[in-house]
C-alpha cells in the first residue's frame, strides 16, 4: 500500500479553469458555515450573496470563454472535466437564471417563514451539479453531477413543510427520480462494459478504432437507450414526463423556476455532449429515438397545457413543449454528431436554453407575487384584471408570456426560428412543421393567460399585490433581456455559433 501511494501520480489541476464552480461551491460552504454560526442575516443578504456569487461565476465563465477561443478547447483533471466554450455558455445560462431566482426568491420566502442560508446553499449546490452535467467528459461524472443537482431539487421541493402539496411534489420527485438515476447507472455501466471505459473521448477511440463486433455495438445501443431514459426524466420529455405537472405544482413557486431553468439547461447540456460528443458513430441508431421524443413532447405538452385550469400546471406542460422544441434542435445536431461541420443544431438548442431559463424564470417570478401568502392563488381567477391593478407587472408578465408564444420581437421568437430553422437545414421537414403546429397550438394557452389578465374586471375582495425591490429589479432585467435578444439577437446568435468547438 505504501508502495502504491508512492508512486501514484494525481492529475494536473488548473484551478482558475475550475473557478465557476469552485465559486458556487465556496459561496454554498460560506452560507451553511457563517449562516449557522451567526444571527439571522439581515433582510435580502442570503439572496446578495447568492446572487453576487452567481455573477462572479458567470464573469468567470466569460473570461474562460476569452482563453478557449485563444488557446482552444481542451480536458481538465485527468479528462474527467470538458473545458470548452460550449461548457461555458451553460455555465453562463446556469448562473443568469440563478441570480434572477435568487433575487425573487428572496421576498417570497421572507413572506412564507422560509428566509435562511439553507435554500440559498441548496440552490448554489444543485447549480453546481448543473455545471457539472454539462462539462463532464465521463459518465460517471456526469452521474455525480446529476445527483448533486437532484439531491438539492428533491430537499428544496419539500422544502415548504407546512402546505402539502409540497412534501408530496418532493416525494414523487424523489421516488421517480431515484428510477430515472437507475436508469441512468445501467446505461453507464453497458456502455462501460461495450467500450472499455466511461470517459467520452476514449469511448470515441474505442468505437473507431476497434474491430467490429455485433455484441458490443448492441451493448453500446442498450446503453445509450438507458441514458437517454435517464437524461429524459430531467428534461422532462415524453414519456417521461409524468413527473411534472404534479412536482411544479407542489413545490413552491421560485423552486420550481428553479427546477424549470437550471435543471432543464444541465439536463439539455449533459444530454448533447453524451450523444454528439460521445456517441457519434451509433447517430443513426439513436436519432430516429430523438425524433420520437422530440413529437411526443411537442404534441403532448401543447395541447394538454391548454386544458389546465392552474398556471403553474399550464406552465408545467408549456415547459415539456418547450423541451420538444429543443429536442428539434437535439435532433438537427444529430445529423452531424461528430462532423467537424455541425451545422445549427447545437448553437439552436443552446440560445433556446438562455432565452427559455430567463422568460421561465421571470414568469415563475410573476406567478409568486400573484400567488400570495401560501401559493394558494395560482389559478386562473387570481390573473383577473392584473392589466388594471398593476399594469407595469402585466406588462411584463405579458412579454414572458407572447416570448414563449414565440412572437416576434421576443427571444422566444428567436429561439423557436432557430431550431426550426436547424432542423429544416437538415431535412428533418416533418419535425419542422410538428413543432411550427404545436407552437400554434400553445399560443392559444398563452392568450388565454392574457385574456384573464387584460381583459376581464380585478376581482374585488383580493388583497393588492406588493412588488418588492429585488423581484420587480429581477423581472424587470428578465423582460428587458427578453425584448432586448428579439430585437437585437445577432451578438447572442454570434457567440452561440462558437460552441461546437468541443473538447476531445
Amino acid at each position: 500500500m505504501t508502495i502504491l501511494a508512492q508512486s501514484f501520480v494525481g492529475p494536473e489541476v488548473q484551478w482558475f479553469a475550475l473557478s465557476p464552480i469552485l465559486i458556487l461551491v465556496g459561496a454554498a460552504l460560506f452560507l451553511l458555515l457563517v449562516g449557522a454560526l451567526t444571527p439571522q442575516w439581515p433582510r435580502g443578504l442570503y439572496a446578495a450573496v447568492t446572487a453576487a456569487a452567481a455573477g462572479a461565476a458567470g464573469v468567470l465563465a466569460m473570461v474562460l470563454w476569452d482563453d478557449i477561443t485563444d488557446q482552444g478547447p481542451k480536458t481538465l483533471v485527468g479528462g474527467a472535466l470538458s473545458f470548452d466554450t460550449f461548457a461555458q455558455f451553460v455555465t453562463i445560462t446556469i448562473c443568469a437564471a440563478l441570480i434572477l431566482i435568487a433575487l425573487t426568491s428572496d421576498d417570497y420566502l421572507r413572506r412564507e417563514g422560509l428566509d435562511g442560508p439553507e435554500v440559498y446553499a441548496l440552490f448554489l449546490v444543485a447549480a453546481t451539479g448543473a455545471v457539472v452535467m454539462a462539462s463532464a467528459n465521463d459518465l460517471i461524472v456526469l452521474f455525480i453531477g446529476l445527483e448533486t443537482m437532484s439531491l438539492g431539487f428533491y430537499v428544496l421541493a419539500a422544502s415548504y413543510r407546512r402546505k402539502e402539496g409540497s412534501a408530496e411534489a418532493g416525494l414523487k420527485y424523489f421516488v421517480l427520480g431515484g428510477f430515472s438515476s437507475a436508469f441512468l447507472l445501467y446505461g453507464i455501466a453497458l456502455v462501460y462494459g461495450a467500450t472499455g471505459s466511461t470517459n467520452l473521448t476514449k469511448m470515441v477511440d474505442a468505437v473507431t478504432n476497434r474491430v467490429p463486433v455485433e455484441r458490443n455495438d448492441t451493448l453500446v445501443l442498450a446503453g445509450a437507450a438507458l441514458l437517454l431514459v435517464g437524461l429524459g426524466f430531467k428534461v422532462a420529455a415524453v414519456p417521461f414526463h409524468v413527473w411534472t405537472p404534479d412536482v411544479y405544482q407542489g413545490a413552491p413557486t421560485p423552486i420550481t423556476a428553479f427546477m424549470a431553468s437550471v435543471g432543464k439547461v444541465g439536463a439539455f447540456g449533459a444530454l448533447l455532449r453524451v450523444f454528439i460528443v460521445g456517441l457519434p458513430a451509433f447517430r443513426d441508431d439513436w436519432r430516429p429515438a430523438i425524433w420520437i421524443l422530440a413529437v411526443l413532447s411537442l404534441v403532448a405538452g401543447s395541447f394538454l397545457a391548454v386544458v389546465q385550469t392552474d398556471v403553474k400546471r399550464m406552465l408545467a406542460y408549456s415547459s415539456i413543449s418547450h423541451a420538444g422544441f429543443i429536442l428539434v434542435g437535439v435532433e438537427a445536431a444529430a445529423h452531424r454528431a461528430g462532423e467537424a461541420d455541425s451545422g445549427l443544431g447545437v448553437p439552436s438548442a443552446l440560445v433556446y436554453l438562455l432565452a427559455y431559463a430567463v422568460m421561465v424564470a421571470g414568469t415563475f417570478g410573476v406567478v409568486a407575487l400573484i400567488a400570495r401568502q401560501g401559493d394558494r392563488r395560482t389559478d386562473l381567477d387570481a390573473f383577473r384584471g392584473l392589466g388594471r391593478t398593476h399594469p407595469t407587472l402585466a406588462l411584463a408578465f405579458t412579454v414572458f408570456l407572447v416570448a414563449q408564444a414565440g412572437v416576434p420581437f421576443t427571444s422566444g421568437f428567436i429561439a423557436k426560428f432557430g431550431v426550426i430553422r436547424a432542423g429544416v437545414d437538415e431535412h428533418s421537414y416533418a419535425l419542422a412543421i410538428i413543432a411550427m403546429v404545436s407552437s400554434v397550438v400553445a399560443a392559444f394557452l398563452y392568450l388565454r393567460i392574457m385574456v384573464y389578465v387584460w381583459m376581464d374586471d380585478p376581482e374585488s375582495d383580493t388583497a393588492p399585490v406588493r412588488i418588492p425591490f429585488s423581484a420587480g429589479v429581477a423581472i424587470f432585467a428578465a423582460a428587458a433581456f427578453t425584448l432586448f435578444v428579439g430585437i437585437v439577437p445577432g451578438w447572442l446568435l454570434d457567440a452561440a455559433e462558437h460552441t461546437t468547438q468541443f473538447a476531445r
